[in-house]
């Protein structure tokens, strides 16, 4: 990537907790928090330097800022057996607000060039060595300006003996370090049909909320998302996503000055899910992911760098599924196509006021000055498409689990996914008195040796719910309905429910007595639910 710069320096951030920004002195900085620390890299002139810096305590982003037009530069880490890791190429930070920055200095100005690379996740390391490529006929880049000496004015006024100096700044990003004692548990191998991806909070992941400043813009719909990456190293534990997350948000929020973290929700390679910008992932907040095009749209950050390997597997499903989810709200069509207005600038190829024809899912290179999301994951898009396109359908997981026992044979027989139960949502279980069951979309299938595999649906499914299924007076159903010209009745172990067609209600019989019974949906805790955990049937395959 083309990078231009002309004096760089370079800034080490840790993290900073409950900093106000607008507070008055320094405080002890604190093992969590953020801190900053400047080193000028003075002396680069045309061509390729190769500058090695480091500090004492341990950092894992570094990010590039700048006069960036006509410059590329390669980050690399020093790891802890003293060898050199992989060089990784830096990318333009192409995602910003459509105004300009929402906050700090110079907020909505015009930039004519980059100003900013995306931050490269290099592992924990106390080494750096950034490789600047330069125009041959760059000027040498200075350190900082000197501090104010005109009193009266409280600044160093600029002249043409004492230009401003032009820097390309080296940001060293610190996330705080993950617990020794925290225990991760991976996400769900098995999701639910139109169930979506558990997603971290902002609470969760730990967004120090006084980072943040004005309110969220809400645009009146998402019309499309847009899938990125973040680059850098792909060598990262669980644990360490979080951190990873938050060394973004501190870096597009207080450095770039842009109140937030660019994406809304962001995807590690374990299917961990991040919230992003705040104010509601069901809303729809017009982020900064997207230079450009932030408005109607809705971005999603891969942690990692795709250029030459693919996503995991986890990664890729869990990003479709979340799309699929989000996109549904809106009654987005995943393998449609949308019409957006480029807002211009610098960050995208499309002029202000031109219209781009695009897939409800794009990536960021189709309307960025970006390899955004890299090429081995821009490969994958159909997949991504796909895979959101079903998300309310039973993933092929959860169909593999019911397979091979007498429940899924007979769903089948009765039509499957055109049966009266429509899709299994849950794979099998136990139920009480040695059954199994499955849930699925319109009720649910019950298994013994004694009452074999039947279907419970409707209202009489419900009635039975509120009698506490199984486990209450009528046993396990050894029927499926039978169909009457005024009734539909089911029999059960010991007894039988009636649904009477022309009034809806419904009676139990047990014992010969017959008892009316509420048509309302069961609720409240005196209703024991049906939960369902992970075993498969013991057969399947």
């Amino acid at each position: 990537m083309l990078l231009t710069a002309i004096a760089a320096t370079v800034l080490i951030v840790s993290w900073v907790g409950d900093a106000a920004r607008d507070r008055e002195g320094p405080e002890p900085a604190r093992a969590h928090d953020t801190q900053l620390a400047e080193q000028p890299l003075v002396g680069l002139g045309g061509g390729v330097t190769v500058r090695e810096i480091g500090q004492d305590t341990p950092f894992s982003l570094v990010a590039l800022t700048g006069d960036l037009a006509g410059t590329s530069t390669r980050v690399r880490a020093k790891r802890p057996d003293g060898s050199w890791g992989p060089w990784y190429q830096t990318e333009y930070e192409t995602a910003a607000p459509d105004a300009g920055p929402a906050g700090g200095a110079g907020a909505g100005a015009p930039s004519e060039g980059p100003r900013s690379t995306d931050p490269v996740f290099v592992g924990t390391t106390r080494t750096v060595q950034i490789a600047v490529t330069r125009p041959i006929d760059a000027p040498v880049t200075r350190g900082p300006l000197p501090p104010a000496t005109d009193d009266a004015l409280g600044y160093r006024p600029v002249s043409k003996e004492q230009p401003y100096a032009q820097n390309i700044s080296a940001i060293l990003i610190s996330p705080p370090q993950a617990p020794a004692r925290t225990h991760w548990t991976p996400p769900s191998g098995v999701m639910m049909p139109g169930q979506p991806p558990s997603i971290i909070s902002r609470a969760e992941w730990g967004a120090d909320e006084a980072l943040r400043c004005g309110s969220p813009q809400y645009d009146n719909g998402i019309r499309a998302a847009v899938v990125h990456h973040t680059a850098g190293s792909n060598d990262y534990s669980p644990l360490e996503s979080a951190g990873i997350v938050k060394a973004i948000y501190t870096y597009h929020s207080k450095t770039l000055g842009w109140c937030d973290i660019a994406y809304n929700a962001l995807v590690d390679k374990y299917g961990q899910v991040f919230e992003g910008s705040a104010g509601g992932l069901t809303k729809a907040v017009e982020a900064f992911h997207t230079g450009g095009f932030n408005r109607n749209t809705w971005g999603v950050a891969m942690i990692g760098n795709f250029d030459d390997v693919p996503p995991t597997p986890i990664q890729l499903r869990t990003v479709g599924r979340l799309l699929g989810w989000r996109l549904g709200m809106d009654s987005v069509d995943p393998k449609g196509a949308v019409t957006l207005e480029s807002a211009g600038s610098h960050y995208t190829t499309f002029p202000a006021g031109a219209v781009a024809n695009l897939p409800t899912i794009f990536t960021h290179r189709d309307v960025g000055n970006t390899d955004c999301p890299g090429n081995a994951a821009y490969a994958l898009m159909d997949e991504i498409r796909d895979i959101a396109s079903h998300f309310n359908d039973p993933p092929e997981e959860l169909i593999n689990a019911l397979k091979g026992g007498a429940i899924y044979e007979h769903w089948l027989a009765i039509g499957g996914m055109n049966s009266v139960l429509g899709a299994p949502t849950s794979p099998e279980d136990d139920a009480a008195g040695g059954a199994r069951f499955a849930t699925f979309a319109k009720g649910a299938m019950y298994w013994s040796p004694e009452i074999g595999a039947q279907p419970v649906t409707g209202a009489i499914y419900n009635a039975w719910a509120s009698l506490s299924y199984e486990r209450g007076p009528l046993g396990l159903p050894t029927s499926a309905e039978i169909q009457e010209p005024l009734r539909i009745t089911q029999n059960f172990q010991h007894g039988t429910l009636n649904f009477e067609r022309l009034t809806g209600n419904l009676t139990e019989v047990v014992d010969g007595i017959t008892t009316p019974l509420s048509t309302q949906p069961p609720s409240g805790p005196e209703v024991p639910p049906e939960h369902f955990s992970l075993p498969s049937h013991p057969n399947a395959t």
